[in-house]
This record gives structure tokens, sequence and C-alpha cells, in this order.
């Protein structure tokens, strides 16, 4: 009897406790070169919501597009270029608005200084073995850097020399490593606590490609995670701007 009792106890509980969505679970996929400013503004996040969580995935913003048109378990995505979330959200598959958070810059990057500081168009002549992009299939650093190099005349001349990432960390691999001698890579990498102090960079105009407005959507797969929800509010916050304010984002309405 007693345990029976217990039992009628436990249901009734269950039935006037409020029960905790399937919302503290949250997968973001990312622009690579938000690696380091992602980081911390999930870590600022978390600091309220320590129960929850988030795992972040980064990579190539084309290469993620695909994987959510194919269905892929992601919750929040964040493109490198806000048209791949446009695209997504014609296709009836997100669950709110696309919504930009930065601008993204290119710079020219290299361990020797004179590289760096070498001019676009003169790349093609200059002492390079290997240049690494991100590859302009499907990322839109690479994309941007293959418009940059046709602009100042140097693309053709530098094809034979091209090491090609995955991704915009990737080819900042590439240049870190040695495996390349200079590469176009993101602004927000190099000023990142891990490359800050190594190599020279050069700011790369951005009248010298299309820009890279980057935008972010919450997937029709995570419609009723409320989590995915509050995380997408927090990034249009003043401490998260903070955040991609400091590693060389420009920021939407500044």
């Amino acid at each position: 009897m007693r345990g029976f009792l217990s039992c009628l106890v436990a249901a009734a509980l269950a039935a006037v406790l409020p029960v905790r969505a399937a919302a503290d679970s949250l997968t973001v996929v990312a622009a690579a070169d938000l690696k380091y400013a992602m980081a911390e503004v999930v870590e600022q996040f978390r600091a309220a919501r320590p129960g929850d969580r988030i795992e972040v995935i980064y990579g190539s913003s084309g290469k993620f597009y695909t994987q959510i048109v194919n269905g892929a378990p992601f919750d929040l995505y964040f493109s490198a270029d806000i048209d791949y979330p446009r695209r997504l959200e014609a296709q009836g598959l997100t669950a709110g608005p696309v919504r930009p958070y930065a601008t993204g810059r290119l710079v020219l990057w290299s361990l020797r200084p004179e590289l760096a500081r070498t001019p676009l168009g003169d790349l093609g002549r200059a002492p390079i073995r290997k240049f690494a992009i991100a590859n302009p299939q499907h990322a839109p650093y690479g994309q941007r850097a293959r418009e940059a190099l046709a602009h100042q005349g140097a693309w053709q001349a530098l094809q034979p020399k091209l090491v090609l990432g995955e991704n915009i960390a990737h080819a900042a691999q590439f240049v870190d490593s040695g495996a390349a001698d200079a590469g176009i890579v993101a602004l927000a990498l190099v000023l990142s606590p891990t490359l800050k102090d190594r190599g020279t960079w050069t700011l790369i105009p951005d009248a010298w490609h299309a820009p890279l407005e980057q935008g972010y959507v919450v997937t029709r797969r995570a419609g009723g995670n409320a989590l995915a929800a509050a995380f997408a509010e927090y990034m249009g916050s003043p401490p998260a701007r903070a955040v991609l304010r400091r590693y060389g984002f420009a920021l939407p309405g500044e």
C-alpha cells in the first residue's frame, strides 16, 4: 500500500510541476571566422545558464548550408555570407527571420613581414611558393579573396600557387604552419589570442570585393527550442556585440 501511495504522489507532482522543455541542449554551426569570438560569446551566455549545453561546430558556411538542406540536426546557423540563411528562409527551413550580425574583413597575412606588406597586384611576382585562401567553391571568405585578387589583377598569376582551405580557419593554418608563405584570411582570426602575436597583416580594402555581410537564423528544427531563441536574442545584446567588435567585425547599425 505504501508503494502504491508513493506512486500516486509522484504522478500528482509530475502533473502539477512545470516540466523543463527539451531546450537545454543546442547545436550551433558557425562560420570558421567566428571560432574565437563565438567561444567568448558562448562563455558569457552560459554564465547565466550553467545547466544548458551548447555545442558549436565551426566550418564552411556553404557546406553547412548544404547539410541543413539535407536535414542535418542543427539548431542555429551562423553564416559568413548572409545569402545562405536567406536561401534557407526562402525554402521554408527556418523558424524565424534572418538576422545580420556582422560584416567581415579580409587581410593579407604572412609570417614574413615583407610579403604581408606586398601590394595585392604584385603578389604574382613576389617570392611565393604557396598562397592560401579558403576554397571559393563553398567558403565566402574564399569567394571574396578571389574577387579582391581579380580586382588587383593577381588572380591568374597566383592560381598555380594556391592552396585551398576547407574554410578560412584552415587557410590560416596553412600560413601559420609554413605550408603557405602568405594568404588572405579573416581579420577576426589574426586578432585572436592564438594568432595575434604571429606574423604581420595588412587590411584589404573592402571596395575590392563584395561585402562580407554575415547573418544567422534559427532553423526549422529548433522552432520550439527556447534555448535557441534565447541565444539568438543574446547575439544582438551589447556584451555580444562588444566581443564581435573587438575581433574586428563591423556591426549592424554602426
